[in-house]
């Protein structure tokens, strides 16, 4: 292993089964300390406990890891019976106890390459002043051969903010999104922040297993239902209609607002998430797998395949907002006069 940064991981969780334990693994080698904040915020009441705890074997995987698999005392286990007031609260909470000289935030079902990592950590002692680092995400969807892109993240929110320089006197001021305030009260991303643009140059991604399991879409899909920042009132409505019943495969990503289109993936998967995976589907494994001849058949369509290119290309917020809807309504008048009154009627 080569010489590292002394990085303190934190992570919020809930429900995190079964990423738990194969993330835990994956950062430990790379960790100056690993800090979990276990529970839950009010809006996602209806899948915690009735005491603001995981309903899965959450808490118990956390214990067992601690017991068997930290020979260095690594792994801080942060929890309160009741609920915390919002996920704010709870990245705060181990940010408050980081002993390192870098914040990395993880989510639980968030994996890097180890190459990646140690190319990252190698940066860091490179170049000591770098106060942010950003990624780049590849978005899992029903199994880790399937990945979907979107309008939505090709406008930016593809980049997850996830290192931040840290010492004395930093705070870790809010979760959405990450922001970290140095000493002096100022956003490290204002200083020497590298992109996730410039890291994806160099085949550096965040790889995000967001939308791989059944539970796991339900869970999410429950919880941005009911949390009024998200403004995602029909979360449940898109998790049966696209991700389970795949009626929407161009808007198959969960910010449905925004046309969303899938693609088979070729590439290598992180070591730990390809555990994870066998071990879920190896015989007695008491996990749900989404089916996939439906998505076969989806990408294995010329139709979807050319929709999907028109679709994609189709992003272009800039010339929709220059021409698009003039464009659009002289097409409308010249292929049928009436087309366009009917249309501004309905959008009044």
């Amino acid at each position: 292993m080569i010489s590292l940064p002394r990085i303190s991981f934190g992570m919020i969780v809930l429900n995190g089964e079964p990423f738990l334990r194969y993330n835990l693994r994956a950062l430990y080698p790379f960790a100056y300390e690993i800090i979990v904040v276990e529970g839950a915020a009010p809006a996602a009441r209806h899948i915690a406990s009735a005491d603001g705890h995981s309903r899965d074997s959450t808490l118990q995987t956390l214990r067992d890891f601690k017991a068997g698999e930290d020979p260095q005392d690594k792994l801080r286990i942060i929890t309160r019976d009741g609920f915390w007031r919002e996920k704010d609260e709870m990245s705060a909470a181990y940010a408050a106890r980081a002993g390192g000289d870098y914040l990395w935030q993880v989510d639980v079902d968030e994996f890097y390459q180890p190459a990646d990592m140690r190319a990252v950590c190698a940066m860091l002692l490179e170049a000591p002043g770098v106060s942010a680092v950003s990624f780049n995400t590849l978005t899992f969807w029903g199994a880790p051969q399937y990945r979907v892109d979107s309008w939505h993240k090709r406008r930016g929110a593809s980049e997850y903010h996830r290192l931040f320089k840290w010492g004395a006197g930093y705070q870790y001021k809010t979760h959405r999104p990450p922001t970290v305030l140095d000493a002096s009260g100022h956003d490290t991303r204002a200083g020497r922040w590298i992109r996730g643009g410039e890291l994806a140059a160099r085949g550096i991604f965040l790889y995000h297993y967001s939308l791989l399991l059944p539970r796991q879409v339900r869970e999410k899909c429950d919880y941005y239902s009911r949390a009024d920042w998200a403004k995602r009132a029909d979360a449940r409505r898109w998790s049966e209609e696209a991700w389970f019943g795949l009626r929407r495969p161009y808007h198959a990503h969960n910010i449905a607002e925004y046309p969303g289109c899938l693609y088979r993936y070729t590439g290598a998967h992180p070591p730990q998430a390809q555990a994870m995976w066998r071990e879920l589907q190896a015989d007695g494994s008491q996990e749900e797998l989404r089916r996939t001849d439906d998505i076969e058949a989806l990408l294995g369509s010329w139709r979807y395949q050319l929709g999907r290119a028109l679709v994609m290309r189709a992003n272009k917020p800039a010339l929709w907002r220059r021409r698009g809807w003039a464009r659009l309504k002289g097409l409308l008048a010249r292929i049928t006069p009436g087309a366009v009154k009917s249309l501004l009627r309905r959008s009044r």
